[in-house]
């Protein structure tokens, strides 16, 4: 079994995902890390850590990737069936984890993964609009 490496600029990136309470672009990463690393270390240890099912993969209504912490990693395997929310002022991306998307489908498919984002807006925004 390989094992991975512990670099400086790995643990710096999950220092970043455990003081976040919303899920991260890539951009977001990279500033917060003050050029510890360059933008290719980081996608790297991005791929590292969604392969290690620390870190889980969000595509935003825009389009946009973002990357959040998994909160379930006492489990072996495990899936990010949860939904998330897109607040449309902020645009920060909170994962909802107990909300759970339900869908039926058609004879013959098997799914893999799913992307379940609702949008809005967040309570932060919701009541400084108040």
């Amino acid at each position: 079994m390989k094992t991975t490496r512990n670099t400086a600029a790995k643990t710096a990136v999950l220092d970043v995902f455990e003081k976040s309470k919303t899920a991260l672009s890539h951009t977001e990463i990279h500033k917060q890390l003050n050029d510890l690393c360059d933008r290719v270390t980081i996608y790297r240890i991005l791929d590292r850590l969604i392969n290690e099912d620390l870190i889980h993969k969000i595509s935003n209504l825009d389009g946009t990737v973002k990357y959040a912490k998994c909160n379930h990693s006492h489990q072996r395997v495990h899936i990010h069936n949860h939904a998330h929310f897109s607040c449309e002022n902020c645009h920060e991306i909170t994962c909802l984890e107990t909300v759970k998307p339900s869908y039926i489908m058609p004879h013959n498919y098997k799914v893999n993964e799913i992307n379940f984002t609702l949008s809005g807006l967040c309570p932060n925004c919701l009541n400084s609009n108040i």
